[in-house]
């Protein structure tokens, strides 16, 4: 009997943890187990058990085993064995607290009570489960050797390979490549892939004489990062305002915008990438760049008046948009979802949630000036919309780091709390311990921990703990580096083929889509490494593959063996986005303005590309949300292409494309004849000649008096202006 009172008080995690057991722990066991048999464990299956363990756990509460009841539930611990009064449940029974038990139904009778509160004070001991074979619930906290073997917890597999093409053609299943599109669609699908603006004619001719040339041309084109920049600020959710009711500018988060080009036309590295949106402060504090980098965890919404009670619940919202959003977009895992609970679906317990909340505890949003040899802070007061001058030679931008003064968003509290603690089911009032700063345990391998944290000096400004989560979630070997790599790899095989190796961008656990193409998915993670994590030469294996340039020739033997066309053994047209539609008449009328960074603008009479329009939440453009612009509330990884009729409303009557289109015209005016202008116009938009038919038409139309700015503003409006083929 000892020996079994020994194990039954070993089992329980909370007891195990006590620093001291009542003397005559051993005895009031032995009583405890007594009264279990003879009454505790029939009052609580007949009154307990249907909502707690039976048919149904409401409240994440389980009665039906000492393991389950001493773990509690979503209110936190229902049972402190011998301390009855210290017990929840005794409360609930005696409806002196909520909620009152049992639900619904009468109190129990005072001397089903007493019992209850006898046993709990013997230390609530159980001979056995209430209901037979019923096992405790598994430790969610803890991650298994189980649990890591899903496939994109597990480290990159070593490929051999010398090409994309051969390990495509390795899984074809006996199906072969269409024929390479014509040389003139590939230059056009070049320059609209890499830069969003269709090539000149002269370009097209160079391009067609030596495509090699051309990517390189376009690889180090200012143009590669303002189109693929865009991509990245879906995923980083990037706007220039707060949100919600209020929705006031932040007017200089657009730093951040400017930044996300600098780095990808300079091929920065992307683990540096990473590093500096997560910690560029803590990097390199003086560098102007480094600071701007940091507005990836300051961009997302944030409400600026609440009330008192809402301070400390808005504040967890705030790191939870930092937390999830860095998950979403750097490692493609719904980390989130562990905040209320253990996630249901992949391996993260709410601890770990919470572990790595606790990284950004101190991190605000802060507006500071940059001199090229100081930042001092200067905070704007946002919730007045005001603006201070910046003094001469200096810069103001938004940041996310600590130390600055921070933006003071409500009048209610501080801008963040010293601590970071583990919250029953999300909630601010079920506090449960302070959490210190650690990681996924899915991907990290056991007894790493130390090995990235980094110590500030004692004379910083910062914590040091985003600069180790960025030295873990880049660490190929002990962190999560080798999924990072797998995830940007994807994304840059999406926007290039329309559709990831990975149908969800954002999603590598269990709720999204298996790779169907895991030895290519792993092979390119493992270029992009070994090529130290430089994108442009994985962005010029992509287009010289084979498998880009082959034609969107229709095969009905390809589409029944392969609808989804998975093996990629044909070419799938793609609609550009609405940023890439607006920029290409933009540039065939003309009309063009290539001014570079600085603030954007909302008005759409603007001539400068698309990425530089303002991103007000509540006033998105008008045209871009018409073409599928997202709502930038959390990280976006894929755009629906939709067809409805305002996209074809705002091609037939906008005032803006109207003056694209007399702009095309002022361009082939001085083209001679109408054929002239008709093969010049079509040279301009689609990168080819016209056919006899369409010559014929649009020759005639000219010809019987019909306006050239007509005739140029039906070719805008063409589907081959809005497709790649």
């Amino acid at each position: 009997m000892h020996r079994l009172i020994i194990t039954l008080l070993i089992s329980s995690p909370l007891l195990a943890a006590a620093a001291t057991l009542p003397a005559d722990h051993a005895q009031r066991m032995t009583r405890g187990l007594k009264t279990f048999d003879q009454e505790v464990s029939v009052i609580l299956k007949n009154n307990c058990l249907g909502c707690h363990g039976g048919e149904k756990v409401k409240s994440d509460l389980d009665l039906a085993t000492r393991e389950d009841l001493l773990r509690g539930g979503s209110h936190g611990p229902a049972v402190l064995p011998f301390d009855a009064a210290g017990s929840s449940l005794i409360d609930q029974l005696n409806h002196v607290k909520e909620p009152h038990m049992p639900d619904g139904k009468p109190k129990l009778p005072a001397d089903a009570i007493a019992k209850i509160t006898a046993w709990i004070n013997d230390g609530a001991p159980y001979s056995g489960p209430l209901i037979a074979g019923k096992k405790p619930k598994r430790d969610a906290s803890v991650v298994t050797k189980e649990d890591r073997q899903w496939w994109a917890f597990q480290p990159l597999k070593k490929v051999k390979a010398g090409s994309i093409d051969e390990l495509l053609l390795k899984k074809a299943n006996g199906l072969t490549y269409n024929p390479p599109a014509d040389p003139a669609t590939l230059v056009r699908r070049l320059y609209l892939d890499l830069t969003g603006i269709p090539p000149t004619p002269v370009e097209l001719q160079a391009g067609i004489q030596n495509p090699n040339a051309a990517i390189d041309k376009l690889l180090g084109s200012t143009r590669y990062g303002e189109r693929w920049a865009r991509h990245w600020l879906d995923v980083a959710r990037f706007a220039e305002s707060t949100g919600f009711e209020q929705d006031y500018d932040r007017p200089f988060a657009f730093h951040y915008r400017d930044f996300v080009i600098k780095a990808l036309n300079m091929d920065m590295p992307y683990d540096q990438f990473v590093k500096w949106q997560l910690a560029g402060d803590e990097y390199e504090p003086k560098n102007a760049l480094a600071l701007a980098a940091t507005g990836f965890l300051g961009a997302g919404v944030f409400p600026s008046q609440i009330t008192a009670n809402e301070v400390e619940r808005t504040r967890y919202d705030a790191m939870d948009d930092m937390l999830s959003t860095t998950s979403s977009a750097m490692l493609g895992l719904t980390v989130g979802c562990a905040r209320c609970h253990d996630h249901k679906f992949d391996p993260f317990p709410t601890r770990d949630y919470y572990q790595m909340l606790s990284v950004f505890t101190t991190t605000t949003r802060s507006n500071v000036d940059v001199w090229p040899d100081r930042v001092t802070s200067a905070v704007t007061t946002m919730d007045k919309k005001k603006s201070t001058t910046v003094q001469a030679g200096a810069t103001r931008m938004m940041i996310c780091g600590e130390g600055y003064d921070p933006i003071v968003m409500h009048t209610q509290g501080g801008p963040f709390f010293d601590k970071t603690y583990l919250l029953k089911r999300g909630n601010p009032d079920l506090k449960d311990g302070v959490m210190a700063p650690g990681f996924l345990q899915a991907l990290t391998k056991p007894g790493s921990e130390k090995r990235w944290q980094w110590q500030p000096p004692a004379d910083a400004r910062y914590s040091g703990r985003r600069r180790t989560l960025s030295n873990w979630i880049t660490d190929v070997d002990h962190g999560a580096g080798f999924l990072l790599a797998r995830v940007i790899v994807n994304r840059l095989w999406q926007h290039h083929f329309g559709t990831g190796l990975v149908l969800t961008p954002n999603d590598f656990g269990k709720t999204g889509t298996l790779p169907d193409q895991p030895e290519l998915l792993d092979w390119l993670a493992g270029q992009l490494i070994a090529g130290g994590w430089k994108l442009k030469p994985l962005h010029r294996m992509i287009l010289q593959s084979r498998a880009w340039q082959q034609s969107t020739q229709r095969s009905p033997e390809k589409e029944a063996a392969d609808p989804s066309n998975a093996l990629f053994m044909r070419r799938t047209p793609q609609r550009l986005e609405g940023e890439a539609i607006r920029d290409s008449m933009l540039a065939v009328s003309g009309l063009l303005d290539e001014t570079m960074f600085g603030p954007g603008t909302r008005d759409e009479n603007s001539r400068r590309r698309s990425i530089y329009f303002t991103i007000k939440r509540s006033l998105l453009i008008g045209s871009m949300v018409a073409f599928d612009l997202p709502e930038p509330l959390v990280s976006q990884g894929t755009r629906p292409t939709t067809t409805v009729a305002p996209q074809a409303l705002i091609l037939m009557n906008s005032p803006q494309v109207r003056a694209w289109a007399e702009g095309l015209a002022k361009r082939v005016t001085s083209a001679g004849d109408a054929k002239q202008k008709v093969t010049n116009a079509y040279m301009l938009c689609f990168s080819r000649p016209p056919n006899a038919d369409e010559l014929s038409r649009g020759t005639a139309f000219l010809q019987q008096g019909g306006e050239l700015a007509d005739y140029c503003q039906v070719l805008l409006g063409l589907n081959e202006m809005v497709y790649v083929n």
